[in-house]
């Protein structure tokens, strides 16, 4: 409760209601038009830290001006034939929002701000359209006069920095990323895994999110964006590899009757301690993690022809832990290069870390965003064709928030939750406008008596936009209070025009609320579906290619499907965490396609037969699963891979016999957990 409403909010809240008052004053001394949107657009992009302000005011900015530019484009040339309009005001709006929806940074904001900036300017004077010029370009002016206001006043007045929320933030994970992995590898089972596996994956999803407000930050000292992409990578390895571990021990567990050889006993025991205390220094720090992997590359067995199933997994087992330690050790040194003030890897490891890509791999929907692109386009069709219809004179206002509601939230699984908050937010500023139109702003005389009257539910409103739980109710509220009605460049009398307009935005929510309800059921259970099957095609088509696998692309694509499955899931009641399960079953078995890619690029094609059809029996099986009554895979898989087994193991090279055990056992305890050994006389 202190979080929420404490000292942040309230600050926070005079925040808002300083940059509101600061561009409502330059609106009305300059003589714009519309001093509201000003006022209206200091709120919208408020944000708590300055950086995320910063951003969202140029993407903004940049949406504004090109939703500006297109409505001057369309409106002449189609003035006479309001159908055509209509069409072509959808197919925009469209447009903006499947554009958007694909995008999930949020960059995406500015999409969105194309789309519906053409509604706010051409829906309320279509009447005029020898004016739109005029009109679009004071609506740039009001709304960049907000902006610039609302970055002000957030940059400057006691600023919150991503950089600090970003470094602790990181720190937190990596505390529960080593608690995860040491908890992974204990010899004895530790209960409540699954919980912090799935929320590892948000967390690394997180991190993405941050990261996109970093260069607008206002700290000098702000961590480069290549180096938070690289923790991403490095922690995106931890689910696998902590997952393979945890397995083999299992397996071996069993295979010696509940007991475990005295030397791995003790390497898994100092591998913890590590893992609790890793240390602040680098270099003891590296010092003892390169121990630890030089203890499991002694311990290694040899990979050869002759090799038993319980060798196999040992030396699955020692690898996977190797690169384990090792994984930690980077996410701990990129910390520090995070951490430091100099811009030199603080590292040689981290000099080649930060060589990688500077981009994250996510998950695309094309489903979702043709659907939402889709409800967004019908619901200006068929709001405009009931505006014409009926005739009133208020109906393009209707259509206009109809329309900005559908891009907002188009996003969203679920925008109708969103939707009826800002049916109830509008509904009560509307009463609130009313009384404060009508009955409080005759008895005023100028600005300051103005600001006074609007201070107590400004400053009370904008701390409740500090909080989730009530910003959308206070958002919409604050929408009313800034009705054109209210705050104009000066004030006029007139009742029913005010009740006219704020009927008109109740409808258009309402009518929105409609349209949601009509195109968008059952959203959640849907884009789970979606989403699970993606995953499954995608490994289906990379098991065939036969171009260099991108092992890091994969994983944070499914770490980001993770993320979001689990979002869904949450939403959903009396639904199972089986897709959770097999998504985190899907990510290894990637990861062990990337690896037989590999290793089939590096043999000659005589030499790669066998993993050949291991990899046709993969993407057959993912190919054809059903969401609704996934199936096993087939028998005949998993003689592929034996026979796969028998052949790498044989082979000359001491390098493809462990490349090939490694990633063949991590695919047959992946897709066949319950099988048997591995037996030698079918090879």
């Amino acid at each position: 409760m202190k979080e929420r409403f404490g000292w942040p909010a309230a600050l926070f809240g005079l925040k808002c209601f300083l940059a509101g008052t600061l561009a409502l004053y330059i609106s009305l001394s300059i003589g714009l038009e519309r001093p509201y949107w000003a006022f209206l657009t200091s709120y919208i992009v408020a944000q708590p830290m300055a950086g995320a302000v910063i951003s969202k005011a140029v993407f903004r900015i940049v949406g504004t001006l090109v939703g500006a530019m297109f409505a001057v484009a369309i409106v002449p040339p189609l003035a006479n034939a309001p159908e055509l309009l209509s069409l072509a005001m959808a197919s925009w709006l469209a447009l903006c929002v499947f554009v958007s929806v694909l995008d999930r940074t949020p960059r995406s904001y500015m999409f969105v701000l194309a789309g519906y900036t053409t509604c706010l300017i051409v829906f309320p004077d279509v009447d005029a359209p020898q004016a739109i010029f005029t009109v679009a370009a004071l609506r740039v002016q009001e709304i960049v006069v907000g902006i610039l206001c609302g970055s002000l006043v957030h940059g400057v007045v006691l600023p919150g920095s991503i950089t600090g929320v970003l470094l602790n933030r990181v720190q937190t994970i990596l505390r529960d990323a080593e608690r995860w992995s040491h908890d992974a590898i204990a010899i004895e089972p530790v209960a409540g895994l699954d919980t912090e596996r799935r929320r590892l994956a948000q967390d690394v999803t997180e991190l993405h999110q941050l990261s996109i407000h970093l260069p607008f930050d206002i700290s000098r000292l702000a961590p480069r964006v290549r180096t938070v992409r690289a923790m991403q990578d490095q922690l995106s390895l931890l689910l696998p590899l902590g997952a393979s571990v945890q397995d083999r021990l299992a397996m071996l567990k069993a295979a010696h009757g509940g007991a475990i050889p005295a030397q791995v006993d003790a390497l898994i025991g100092d591998t913890r301690e590590w893992l609790q205390s890793p240390g602040n220094d680098s270099t003891t720090r590296a010092t003892r993690a390169q121990r630890l992997i030089d203890r499991c590359a002694m311990l290694e067995p040899e990979a050869r022809a002759d090799m038993r199933w319980a060798d196999m997994m040992r030396l699955s087992l020692y690898a996977r832990l190797a690169t384990l330690i090792a994984v930690h050790r980077d996410c701990r040194d990129l910390y520090d290069q995070m951490a430091t003030h100099r811009r030199a890897p603080v590292t040689a490891r981290v000099a080649e870390l930060l060589e990688g890509r500077r981009s994250r791999e996510l998950h695309l929907d094309y489903t979702g965003a043709l659907r939402a692109a889709f409800s967004a386009f019908v619901t200006v069709v068929l709001g405009c064709a009931l505006w014409i219809g009926s005739g009133w004179k208020d109906g393009g206002t209707a259509v206009m928030l109809a329309g900005v509601f559908l891009a907002i939230f188009a996003a969203m699984d679920n925008p109708l939750a969103p939707l009826k908050g800002f049916l109830i937010g509008t509904i009560v500023a509307s009463a609130l406008g009313a009384l404060y139109g009508y009955a409080i702003m005759p008895r005023l005389d100028g600005f300051p008596m103005l600001v006074m009257a609007y201070a107590p539910p400004l400053l009370l409103l904008g701390s409740l936009m500090a909080s989730p739980r009530w910003a959308g109710i206070a958002l919409p509220t604050l929408l009313g209070l800034g009705n054109p009605a209210l705050l104009a460049d000066r004030y006029v009398n007139a009742f029913a025009a005010y009740v006219n307009g704020a009927v008109a935005q109740i409808v258009g929510i309402w009518f929105a609320i409609v349209m949601v309800g009509l195109l968008q059921s059952a959203g959640v259970e849907r884009a789970i579906r979606r989403t699970v099957r993606a995953g499954w095609i995608d490994i289906a088509n990379r098991a065939t290619l036969m171009s260099p696998p991108d092992v890091r692309g994969w994983i944070n694509r499914m770490l980001d499907r993770i993320g979001l499955l689990a979002t869904r899931l949450a939403a959903v009641r009396n639904h199972s965490g089986r897709p959770l399960d097999d998504a985190l079953r899907d990510l290894r078995t990637g990861v062990s396609i990337g690896e037989l890619r590999q290793l089939r690029l590096d043999l000659p094609p005589d030499q790669g037969a066998s993993l050949g059809n291991v990899l046709g029996g993969v993407s057959h099986y993912y190919r054809r699963l059903d969401p609704d009554a996934p199936a096993p895979p087939a028998p005949d898989l998993l003689h592929d891979i034996d026979m796969a087994l028998g052949d790498l193991s044989a082979h000359g090279r001491a390098s493809v016999r462990r490349d090939g055990v490694l990633a063949l056992v991590s695919l047959r305890r992946t897709l066949f957990p319950d099988a048997g050994g591995y037996r030698r006389d079918i090879a």
